[in-house]
């Protein structure tokens, strides 16, 4: 266990808090989902109540160079104003992390004051892999140089991101090592992805499902190859669905495939035996378009075609595995759900797992595009718990240890 926020006196401090403000924008900058704002809310607001000043840091997007183009699209100002609104109280966006500004500003904080860095990607230090540092001492100097004039900036250290949990950022990483003697703890966002994921991984109410969709084999090949000892049964959604079949004979027509993998996909579905579900059918098309004219196919695509979805009777089988379930984690569409027709699939997995949390089951959607899927179909508020770290949550349920966590206090 790690401490967290409730095990520290903040009263009078300069708190540096990472979160993942890292909110998608529209074209003229505004905000169109503040669920990871919202998400951090509590923390922000215990921290405020317990009498701390904070230091607030994130990433958005993934800025080139740091340069003027960059700091126009990618600026932490829509996140600031929101945060601000949220919490009633201002939120002073500073113009960089680093710098004797930066300085000068938390110099002059005052008890309860919230500060909020500029985007730290504008610096290429903060992405620096430990690995790539550890082997270039020019690399190491900059990355650390760039860690330690954030670390000086606080009294005590807060990781509230899950999202980049899995990422050995300077924020991430290197400050809070460098921190050490001063407390380092994880707020309530962390502390309660780690138990949610934690729990349905290592101790979950059976059976025990896991969806898996999303484009590629590769991308979830870890997760798949972890949960086989773990899960009662893991069904098979959206393109990766036909490395699989493909791999097995089954022609899928020009439906996106990982030739490389077929010998793994072949070796996975001996070793999981029945726990392994693939679509039955498929709703495929020539193209990717709403009006494109669909068709289910049973079995075999035409050649000319590609499966864009789950057809009828897998929904059906799928639908009857998850609500009979106890706990289900779900990561990755079961087919191009922006593009309606080829979103029928990836809407009812959502209303499944909602009607399985109505009946009792734990409902953990693992972020990224499920989390929009569940969005779209307004079932939010009928999940048990909805990850805000897409790539996090997976390589949480690969059983991967995060280096982030090694430098949190323990309790």
């Amino acid at each position: 266990m790690k401490k967290t926020i409730d095990d520290i006196n903040v009263s009078g401090k300069k708190v540096l808090v990472r979160l993942d403000l890292n909110v998608p924008l529209d074209k003229s900058g505004a905000i169109t989902d503040d669920r990871r704002i919202q998400s951090a809310l509590p923390t922000v607001k215990k921290l405020l109540a317990d009498g701390g000043s904070l230091i607030l840091m994130s990433h958005l997007g993934r800025p080139k160079d740091g340069g003027p183009e960059d700091r126009e699209k990618f600026t932490l100002a829509p996140a600031a104003k929101r945060m601000s609104e949220l919490i009633g109280k201002e939120v002073k966006l500073l113009n960089d992390c680093v710098g004797q500004s930066v300085k000068s500003a938390v110099a002059s904080m005052g008890q309860g004051d919230v500060l909020l860095l500029e985007n730290l990607r504008f610096h290429p230090a903060e992405t620096i892999k430990d690995k790539k540092a550890k082997g270039d001492p020019a690399l190491r100097k900059t990355k650390d140089d760039f860690a330690a004039e954030i670390a000086g900036l606080g009294d005590v250290y807060v990781n509230d991101a899950f999202g980049t949990c899995h990422r050995d950022n300077a924020s991430m990483y290197t400050v809070p090592a460098m921190m050490e003697g001063k407390p380092r703890v994880v707020g309530y966002l962390v502390r309660k992805e780690l138990e949610f994921l934690g729990e349905a991984v290592a101790n979950p109410k059976r059976p025990f499902v896991c969806v898996l969709g999303g484009a590629k084999v590769s991308d979830k090949l870890g997760v798949i190859e972890s949960l086989l000892s773990k899960c009662d049964t893991i069904v098979i959604g959206g393109a990766m669905a036909y490395t699989f079949l493909s791999a097995e004979g089954v022609d899928v027509g020009n439906s996106l495939v990982e030739p490389d993998l077929y010998d793994t996909a072949k070796k996975l579905r001996v070793d999981a035996g029945d726990k392994l579900k693939l679509p039955m059918d498929s709703v495929a098309a020539g193209e990717i378009a709403p009006e494109a004219a669909a068709q289910t196919c049973d079995g075999a695509i035409p050649e000319g075609m590609m499966g864009l979805d789950i057809g009828p009777a897998t929904i059906g089988e799928y639908k009857s595995i998850i609500t009979s379930a106890k706990t289900v984690v779900w990561n990755g569409p079961m087919g191009v759900f922006e593009t309606p027709p080829f979103d029928r699939g990836t809407m009812a997995i959502a209303e499944a797992m909602a009607q399985a949390t109505a009946g009792g089951t734990a409902t953990i959607i693992g972020g990224g595009d499920s989390a929009a899927a569940i969005d779209k179909a307004g079932l939010s508020d009928k999940m048990t718990h909805i990850s805000t770290g897409g790539g996090a949550s997976l390589e949480f349920l690969e059983g991967k240890e995060f280096v982030t966590m090694k430098v949190i206090d323990n309790a």
